[in-house]
């Protein structure tokens, strides 16, 4: 390829890209969610546990509020609109508490 030639890319199917890595990454989500119950229920739950289960379940919930609304957004117009920065941040604070939470309940 040459150096002054464009490539010809169809925005038309970023948009279905991105729904699906919203859905990939509530998917990990749940599994990382039940993980957590499981984890909290193990051995006989202690209060410490099932609070630190209760707040990934809560942040769970969270995020997928997030991504469903998201991916609403994304299926609803033919250009999307930028995700706010708003959103993003509020996505990334939710899985950062979950790690946190979940490294909480192993440790």
């Amino acid at each position: 390829m040459s150096e002054g030639a464009v490539v010809d890319r169809d925005p038309g199917l970023q948009p279905e890209r991105t729904r699906l890595a919203w859905r990939r990454t509530t998917l990990s989500g749940t599994v990382s969610a039940v993980l957590a119950v499981k984890t909290a229920l193990h051995g006989g739950p202690s209060p410490a546990a099932l609070v630190a289960c209760a707040l990934c379940c809560a942040l769970w919930l969270g995020f997928l509020y997030l991504a469903h609304r998201r991916i609403r957004t994304l299926s609803a117009s033919g250009t999307p609109p930028t995700l706010t920065p708003r959103t993003a941040t509020t996505a990334v604070l939710c899985t950062l508490a979950m790690a946190v939470c979940g490294a909480a309940l192993v440790f």
